[in-house]
């Protein structure tokens, strides 16, 4: 079997609001962090551990958009999607390399109108359904290879 798979599930907070690059042609991208969370004991310390795990988020076009309008700081967020690492040069010439989960789906976690409260909000609460009102709740996003950068 030839075949591969880079497919990526993560449930995280928003760390910041979406930031909209928009291009000619009317494309757009959106970016913003993700931050999932572990925890456990340490057996030999019997201290709780907890590490947070940052991921930058990219999404393109009309997701964006809604992720942009829907989407605060510290909301809870399904997110599927592809990694890929882009390699750019800084100022004084050097290469970078940035990780990114491209995102193909999402859904949106936190119910509408308690977005102010998400950060505070224990990872075990069952999630709600949103409102019939709310426009989008699961949205798939087009496949594209051709990001301007």
């Amino acid at each position: 079997m030839a075949g591969t798979l880079n497919k990526v599930m993560l449930i995280g907070h928003t760390g910041d609001d979406v930031k909209m690059h928009y291009f000619e042609g009317g494309n757009s991208i959106g970016r913003f962090p993700l931050a999932t969370n572990e925890e456990y004991v340490n057996k030999a310390t019997n201290e709780r551990v907890s590490n947070t795990e940052w991921h930058n988020i990219v999404v393109r076009n009309k997701a964006a958009e809604i992720c942009e309008k829907y989407l605060k700081k510290g909301d809870k967020v399904y997110i599927e999607g592809r990694i890929k690492t882009r390699k750019w040069q800084d100022d004084k010439g050097m290469d970078r390399y940035s990780t990114e989960i491209h995102c193909s789906e999402f859904t949106f976690l936190t119910p509408k109108g308690e977005s102010d409260q998400s950060s505070s909000a224990p990872a075990t609460q069952p999630n709600q359904q949103k409102p019939a009102s709310q426009p989008t709740k699961e949205t798939k996003v087009e496949e594209e290879d051709d990001l301007p950068f």
